[in-house]
């Protein structure tokens, strides 16, 4: 009996959970000692969110998306520093205000997924934090 229960979960988690919700993933050390606010969200491979997000721009799917403080990303897709502080900044606009979901939808049909607003904002605090230099561990006058 406990081997069908184990072949029940197997399959419910392998053939039903994993495709609509992905699998959990770590950010490499490198990434999170560099930029520690990465730390602070939940990361994921796979997951229905990146189809209808693709859908939504007339894609098979997308290289990431964020829902609350959950970050979806491709399974494929690479650590890429730029994306996942994009990403990072959805999730401050998440938590920024309850209404941000629906003030996120209402900027990309009014105005497009390139000129959103919130995009626009994800775009540029990544690039800032990509191109900020890193300090160093020099005392003043060394």
């Amino acid at each position: 009996m406990e081997s069908a229960v184990f072949s029940i979960r197997t399959w419910f988690r392998t053939r039903l959970l994993v495709p609509v919700i992905g699998t959990p993933d770590v950010l490499p050390d490198t990434l999170t000692s560099r930029w520690p606010e990465l730390a602070r969200v939940r990361w994921r491979r796979g997951g229905l969110p990146l189809r209808v997000g693709g859908w939504c721009l007339g894609q098979r799917t997308v290289q990431g998306i964020t829902l609350w403080q959950t970050v979806f990303l491709a399974p494929g897709s690479a650590w890429d520093p730029a994306l996942l502080l994009h990403e990072h900044r959805h999730a401050e606009q998440f938590a920024s205000s309850a209404v941000f979901p629906l003030l996120y939808v209402w900027e990309s049909l009014t105005r497009g997924y390139s000129r959103n607003r919130y995009e626009a904002d994800a775009n540029a605090w990544a690039a800032r934090r990509v191109e900020r230099p890193q300090p160093t561990n020099l005392s003043p006058g060394a």
